[in-house]
């Protein structure tokens, strides 16, 4: 668990690339940038809840897509990890801060990666769908 042996480097940064890529240790009590500082049951509520859904789309899915598949398993696992930080810690630990963005975790990135699949494949699919009426 590389965030855990982050937790004695709290509000510290370490440059990695001078004034482009820093470690550096924050405990977010809210969600994406910030927003519900200290809500921390509701957002429990809410990642169980998107994390249930999901399971049961990806189980809704079988297995027609592998992409939706990576996608959904990339969204859980960053959801079930920031999870697991505000149940047991009762906050999130971020630690990748690239100066121009808000400070975020290796998880956040795999939310981000797993909706833009999703978000592609849904529109590929559209396309395909519309492509295929058209020769019927």
């Amino acid at each position: 668990m590389i965030k855990k042996a982050l937790i004695p480097f709290a509000f510290q940064s370490f440059p990695v690339i001078k004034d482009i890529f820093h470690i550096t240790v924050i405990f977010n009590t809210g969600a994406a940038f910030g927003i519900l500082r200290k809500h921390t049951f509701l957002l429990i509520m809410i990642s169980l809840f998107f994390i249930l859904l999901l399971f049961f789309l990806a189980e809704k899915e079988g297995t027609r897509s592998k992409t939706l598949h990576i996608a959904y398993g990339l969204i859980m696992g960053g959801a079930g990890s920031n999870l697991f930080d505000r149940i047991f810690y009762g906050h999130v630990i971020d630690y990748l801060d690239f100066r121009i963005w808000p400070v975020f975790n290796l998880s956040d990135s795999c939310i981000c990666i797993g909706v833009g699949l999703v978000l592609v494949h849904s529109i590929k699919e559209h396309y395909r769908e519309k492509k295929d009426s058209h020769h019927s």
